[in-house]
């Protein structure tokens, strides 16, 4: 593919006048002026690298809309969560996470980190070939969105607490059983989707028994992704201490857990020495504004966290809104708020956590490049810089200006895809479910 921009905006600098040639694998072949050789395949005013979206529950789509009227709080949200997750088959999970996949492509992600744990069936047994996970990477396919699977380990319900209900479905009953699992799943996506990247997550400190954290680790070669929920609640953090003496990063960091591998989602409710420690260990984190906001869980710590070593990303989580430029201005307007300051992250920040330190959470060695370089990978969206929110915006704050309705399509793997065409799919892949009420 030959993609002429008018500019290109990248992290650190706007390109003008450039002709990007892309293979079909998405790999930058040729760079030149616009108008030189060939007529390009597509041209446009404005395009940036694509974002990377590094947390997702796809069948949370499901509770969007559906919530809000009664209160409470993110216990009583996840009681009606565990309610939709007790299910859904892998039809209903495939026709979800369709429709949530075409909309994160149509809003400018090309990459998703899929945090998953509705392995078996509803009473726990497993289902005969991977149904489930084969369903997402279906699902991520028809989208055309970078499939990282994190096959997630859940085998209590909480601190001194055995599973529950839905619960049930998500664990493996042991970490050997989940490390079985795990390596069966691979060889399974290897033949069927080589194209998905599976990684591993572990739920949260409160769904595997301390001691078991190194060992659950240890089972996976060192490339793989570690995701993880840490401390989005103060109760976890309480009863972390009771049980263990420790703050979930401490014990985390006990474990051997942290290091440049691992992304730590939330990180809402931390000490400073957690943010030291997290820093110190170079992990990622996988903030969530609008889930975070949703939810009432907090303010995080971005600029702490940031400049103590840590390398910032942001995901939609619970789907309640899938627009990467929401995440990232809530990202910073959430610095300013806890800081009285503006520009706490700067424009070159949030292009930076949104791109590349995106792909480097959810696939460090399949993560498309954010430099303009040939040989090197590069999925691209493309903006209408004169709409309403984005006329006479400069090109490198179109971060702050421009919303996911401004997305006239994404390049990924070197296929664009139009926004119109994928907001329809969305639509129609929506599965016909009963609704979910707080």
């Amino acid at each position: 593919m030959r993609i002429a921009c008018d500019r290109l905006v990248l992290p650190d600098e706007v390109r003008a006048d450039v002709l990007v040639e892309l293979d079909d694998a998405g790999v930058v072949t040729a760079i030149g002026p616009a108008g030189a050789g060939a007529p390009a395949d597509l041209v446009v005013d404005v395009a940036a690298p694509a974002f990377a979206n590094t947390h997702s529950h796809a069948f949370h789509r499901l509770l969007r809309g559906r919530t809000n009227g009664g209160g409470g709080d993110f216990w009583r949200w996840r009681d009606v969560m565990y309610g939709v997750a007790g299910t859904l088959d892998p039809d209903g999970l495939r026709a979800a996470a369709t429709s949530v996949y075409a909309e994160m492509v149509a809003a400018g992600y090309s990459a998703v980190g899929e945090f998953h744990y509705l392995h078996h069936r509803p009473d726990g047994t497993p289902y005969a070939g991977h149904d489930m996970e084969l369903a997402l990477a279906d699902a991520a396919a028809e989208a055309g969105i970078r499939l990282t699977l994190l096959d997630t380990v859940y085998l209590r319900g909480g601190f001194g607490r055995a599973l529950e209900g839905a619960q049930r479905r998500f664990s493996d009953g042991s970490l050997e059983r989940w490390h079985a699992r795990w390596h069966a799943l691979d060889d399974a996506l290897r033949a069927s989707h080589p194209e998905v990247t599976l990684g591993a997550a572990i739920h949260s400190v409160r769904a595997v028994d301390p001691d078991h954290l190194a060992y659950m680790v240890a089972g996976l070669p060192h490339e793989v992704p570690l995701h993880l929920h840490l401390s989005e609640q103060t109760r976890e953090n309480e009863e972390c201490l009771a049980e263990t003496e420790l703050t979930p990063t401490g014990l985390l960091d006990r474990a051997g857990v942290l290091d440049a591998r691992t992304t730590v989602v939330h990180a809402t409710h931390l000490t400073e020495g957690d943010i030291a420690t997290l820093g110190a260990a170079r992990v990622s984190v996988s903030m969530c504004p609008t889930t975070e906001a949703d939810l009432g869980d907090g303010l995080g710590h971005s600029e702490a966290l940031r400049d103590a070593g840590a390398r910032l990303t942001v995901g939609s989580d619970q789907n309640v809104v899938i627009d990467p430029f929401d995440e990232l201005r809530r990202l910073e307007g959430g610095a300013r708020l806890a800081s009285h300051r503006r520009g706490v992250l700067s424009p070159a920040d949030l292009w930076r956590a949104g791109t590349a330190d995106g792909h480097t959470s959810v696939a460090p060695t399949d993560a498309p490049a954010q430099r303009l370089e040939v040989g090197h990978p590069l999925d691209l969206v493309v903006l209408d810089a004169a709409s309403p929110r984005t006329v006479g915006s400069d090109a490198s704050e179109l971060v702050l200006t421009a919303s996911s309705a401004d997305v006239l399509g994404t390049v990924v793997r070197g296929v664009h895809r139009a926004s119109s065409d994928l907001r329809r799919l969305a639509a129609e892949s929506y599965p016909r479910t009963e609704p979910a009420h707080a």
